[in-house]
C-alpha cells in the first residue's frame, strides 16, 4: 500500500495558520465564557453517504449533486435545526457531503459512481477563510467497506448498484470471517487502514490551511452490528430478509471489529490533529440501534427497501441510517457542537 503524497507546505502553514489564531483570540476579547456565539457561525458540511444520509427520501436534486443522494432532511440539517432550538445558529456556507466520496475526494474531484464521467469538485473548495465550523465524516469507502461487505456476502456479490467488487472473489463468502483475520484478507485490510489514517490526517491538515478559525468536528459511524449477534439471525418485523443479508454468523463479529478499528483510526486521527480537533463518536452511542435491533434498528438492512425510487422497487438501504438512526446521528452531532461553541 503507497502511503498519500503529504503537501509540507500545507502541512506547515496548517499549523502556523492554528499557532497564529490561537495567539489572536487569546489576544482579542474572548466575550463571556461558555456562552453560546450571539452571531452565526458559519458553516461548512463535508462527508460521504452516510453524512448525506443515503436512502432518506427526498434527496436533492438538480445540477451535478443529484447522484450524491443527499437527503434534504440530513444529519446536517437537523442537528442544525435542533441547535436553533437551542440559540445557536449555523450559516450554513455549504453541505457538499456526497454518496460514495474517499478521503481524497476532499481535495481531488469525486466521479459519481451512478454516472461515469460526471464529476462534483472537491470538497474543501467549499471551505471559506471565515468558516467557523467543519463538521463530517469520511473513512468508510476509503477502507473500502463495500467491497468488504461483497467478499462476506453471495446476494451482494450480485448487485450491481452497490460498488465495489469482492477483495477475493475467488474466496467464498461464508469464510471471509477467516479470510480478513489471516494471510492476503488481513494483509489487504491493514494497507486499507493504514491508508485511511493518513488521509483522514491530511483532510483535518487542510480545513486547518484553508479555514484556519474552524472548529474540525469528525463524525464516526454508527454500529452496524450489535453485541448479541444473534438478533442478526431473525428478521425485523416487516421484513422478509435477514437485515444482514446472508452474511454468514461466524463473519458478524469480525466485521463488527473492522468497524469498530475504523472507529479507533478516525479517533487516532483527531487526537493526533496539530491544533486540536473534535470527534463524534457515534459506534459508541448506537449499540441498541444496529440493524439487527427490530423496531428499534436506527440502520437499514442490507437489502431491505430504501425510500428511494427506481423505476417501480426501491434501492436498498445497504446498511445506511434510516430516519431514527438519521435523528440519533444529528442529536450527536448537535450536542457535540454545543459543547465545541460553548467552551
Amino acid at each position: 500500500m503507497r502511503k498519500t503524497t503529504k503537501t509540507p507546505v500545507v502541512r506547515w502553514l496548517a499549523a502556523a495558520t492554528l499557532a497564529l489564531g490561537s495567539c489572536l483570540a487569546l489576544a482579542g476579547p474572548t466575550g463571556s465564557a461558555g456562552a453560546a456565539p450571539a452571531d452565526p457561525v458559519p458553516t461548512v458540511f463535508f462527508g460521504d453517504s452516510y453524512t448525506a444520509n443515503f436512502g432518506i427520501a427526498p434527496y436533492n436534486e438538480g445540477g451535478d449533486r443529484t447522484f450524491c443522494f443527499q437527503a434534504k432532511e440530513n444529519s446536517h440539517t437537523v442537528a442544525a435545526r435542533r441547535l436553533a432550538d437551542k440559540g445557536i445558529t449555523l450559516d450554513v456556507q455549504a453541505d457538499v457531503s456526497c454518496g460514495g466520496a474517499l478521503v481524497q475526494n476532499f481535495w481531488q474531484e469525486q466521479e459519481l459512481l451512478l454516472l461515469p464521467g460526471m464529476k462534483v469538485p472537491p470538497q474543501q473548495d467549499a471551505l471559506k477563510q471565515d468558516t467557523r465550523l467543519a463538521v463530517g465524516s469520511m473513512g468508510g469507502n476509503t477502507l473500502g467497506f463495500n467491497r468488504i461487505l461483497k467478499q462476506c456476502s453471495n446476494e451482494l456479490r450480485d448487485h450491481a448498484l452497490l460498488p465495489g467488487e469482492p477483495v477475493d472473489a475467488d474466496e467464498p463468502a461464508a469464510t471471509c470471517g477467516k479470510f480478513f483475520e489471516t494471510g492476503d484478507g488481513k494483509k489487504w485490510l491493514d494497507g486499507q487502514f493504514e491508508q485511511v489514517g493518513w488521509d483522514l490526517e491530511e483532510l483535518l491538515d487542510r480545513i486547518a490551511y484553508f479555514a484556519p478559525d474552524a472548529k474540525r468536528v469528525l463524525v464516526g459511524y454508527p454500529r452496524l452490528v450489535p453485541e448479541d449477534t444473534t438478533k442478526c439471525l431473525t428478521a425485523v418485523p416487516g421484513q422478509t430478509k435477514l437485515p444482514l443479508a446472508d452474511i454468514h454468523k461466524d463473519a458478524l463479529p469480525v466485521l463488527d471489529q473492522i468497524q469498530k478499528r475504523l472507529n479507533d483510526t478516525m479517533s487516532k486521527a483527531v487526537a493526533d490533529a496539530d491544533g486540536g480537533a473534535d470527534f463524534v463518536d457515534l459506534y459508541a452511542n448506537t449499540g441498541n440501534n444496529t440493524a439487527c435491533d427490530g423496531t428499534d434498528r436506527g440502520i437499514g438492512g442490507l437489502l431491505e427497501d430504501s425510500q428511494i425510487e427506481a423505476g417501480e422497487a426501491h434501492l436498498p438501504w445497504y446498511a445506511h441510517p434510516n430516519d431514527k438512526g438519521r435523528d440519533i446521528q444529528a442529536k450527536q452531532i448537535a450536542d457535540k457542537t454545543e459543547e465545541i461553541l460553548n467552551r
